[in-house]
């Protein structure tokens, strides 16, 4: 149980931690600072903060739990602000889909304070964002990853496995730079993707005409694209360089399939295709399996 959440961004994913928080009995109050006072007054009349902060420092006073829960472009600001309050008692994480530069901004911002934090990516998610849309079962059943350095404190890292672990998550740690080089693939690059698939149709003269057609396999394929922009610009740019490594590979696999089509060399082409439809059968079959009792 922890006597106050110190929250900073009271958008989906802070407004839903405290959400969990409050339906599992583990927080006594939540006090919250969003840089929209909007946003913030919105969250406190939905019952998901208890108390408006007038800033980060001032969510912090007083809190033996804090959650950043801003772009990922905007944390080594946000730990210098609340540099002065963090206490070696208090457990601090994120929940930034990039942790490289996240823990590198945290090292730099916190200095001696650094081993209060621990940074968590919950792989969870909607295409919709703003506090308007948080859920207290948005990280049930969910994985977590956490990405400790040599310089966590154990106890903190201790309580957050507990924490997540309690709301529900299957909890995972990873180097920060593994996590980035895993996500670049599963996750920043299938969203670069999709939003260049759209993007390519758009621009097309016939593009109305086309997506009039389009069917149930491109609404699952283009999904993502309808995800908050801002953020998605954030996420690449800061994880550039393992995102353009992905890409790398990609435009090569493409390129490949392509020289196949145009050479009409179709049991070549078949053949890529069939060991990509086992791989993914084997994913499908090892992600779906039910836990173990």
């Amino acid at each position: 149980m922890f006597e106050q959440l110190g929250l900073i961004g009271c958008g989906l994913m802070g407004g839903s931690f405290a959400l969990a928080l409050k339906k599992a009995g583990l927080v006594k109050r939540v006090v919250g600072y969003s840089k929209s006072p909007t946003t913030t007054e919105r969250a406190r009349q939905m019952g998901i903060i208890d108390v408006e902060a007038p800033s980060a420092l001032l969510a912090v006073s007083g809190s033996d739990l804090v959650l950043i829960a801003v772009p990922v472009a905007a944390s080594e600001a946000t730990f210098r602000s609340i540099k002065n309050l963090v206490t070696p008692q208090m457990l601090l994480m994120d929940v930034g889909s990039t942790k490289r530069d996240v823990v590198d901004a945290a090292r730099s911002a916190l200095g001696d304070r650094f081993g209060s934090f621990v940074p968590a990516h919950p792989i969870t998610g909607r295409e919709v964002s703003g506090v308007e849309h948080a859920v207290a079962d948005l990280y049930s059943g969910k994985q977590l990853i956490l990405t400790p350095t040599e310089r966590t404190l154990t106890a903190q890292l201790d309580k957050a496995v507990a924490l997540w672990t309690a709301l529900g998550c299957s909890v995972r740690q990873m180097s920060p730079d593994a996590h980035d080089a895993a996500f670049a693939a599963v996750s920043h690059l299938p969203h670069l993707l999709a939003f260049a698939l759209i993007s390519s149709i758009s621009s097309q003269q016939e593009a109305r005409d086309f997506l009039s057609l389009a069917g149930p396999g491109f609404r699952d394929f283009t999904r993502i694209a309808a995800s908050d922009p801002k953020m998605w610009r954030d996420i690449m740019m800061a994880n550039r360089q393992e995102l353009l490594a992905q890409t790398d590979m990609f435009k090569r696999t493409l390129n490949s399939l392509e020289n196949m089509v145009a050479n009409n060399h179709g049991d070549a082409l078949e053949g890529v295709l069939q060991l990509a439809s086992q791989a993914r059968a084997r994913w499908h079959m090892t992600s779906h399996k039910p836990p173990k009792s």
